[in-house]
C-alpha cells in the first residue's frame, strides 16, 4: 500500500511538472500580455499550441509599447496584416541559443529574418534579451522590438 501511495504521488508530481506549450509558457511569463492578445486576434493560438516545434522571437509588452498606439490598434484590427507580422516572429523547428548562427532565417510568414551575432544576438532590428525559454512544442527567445516583415 505504501508503495502505491508513493507511485501515485510521483505520477501526480510528474503531471504537474509537465512543460507547457508556447502560448501557455508565454502567458505564464507575464511579460507577453499584448502578444497573447495579438495571437488571439489573429487566430494563431491553436497553431502555437500545436505540435510544432516552433522557435518564437517574442516581443515583450514593452516592445509592443514602442509601436505607436494608433498603429498598434490598426494592426490588431487587420487580421491578415497581424497574422503576417506575428508569423514573421516564428521560425519552424526548435533553435536553441547555442545553435543560433548569423545569416538569413526563413520564417513561417515566408520572408527571412536577418540574424546577427556580432554584439549580442539581433533579429532584424530587435535585440534578443533572454533565450531558451523552453516549451513542450518549441522555444521562446525574448526580443525588445516588434519586427515587421519586409
Amino acid at each position: 500500500m505504501k508503495k502505491l501511495l508513493v507511485l501515485t504521488a510521483l505520477a501526480a508530481a510528474a503531471l504537474s511538472a509537465q512543460a507547457k506549450d508556447i502560448v501557455d509558457t508565454a502567458v505564464a511569463n507575464g511579460n507577453f500580455k499584448t502578444l497573447a492578445t495579438a495571437l488571439q486576434a489573429a487566430g494563431l493560438v491553436d497553431t502555437l499550441k500545436g505540435p510544432g516545434p516552433f522557435t518564437v522571437f517574442a516581443p515583450t509588452d514593452a516592445a509592443f509599447a514602442k509601436v505607436p498606439k494608433a498603429d498598434l490598434d490598426a494592426l490588431l484590427k487587420d487580421k491578415a496584416k497581424l497574422t503576417a507580422v506575428l508569423t514573421y516572429h516564428v521560425v519552424p523547428g526548435k533553435v536553441m541559443a547555442k545553435d543560433v548562427k548569423p545569416g538569413k532565417v526563413k520564417t513561417v510568414q515566408g520572408s527571412e529574418l536577418t540574424v546577427a551575432t556580432a554584439s549580442g544576438v539581433m533579429v532584424d532590428n530587435a535585440k534578443v534579451t533572454a533565450t531558451d525559454i523552453a516549451a513542450d512544442n518549441g522555444v521562446i527567445h525574448v526580443i525588445d522590438t516588434v519586427v515587421m516583415p519586409k
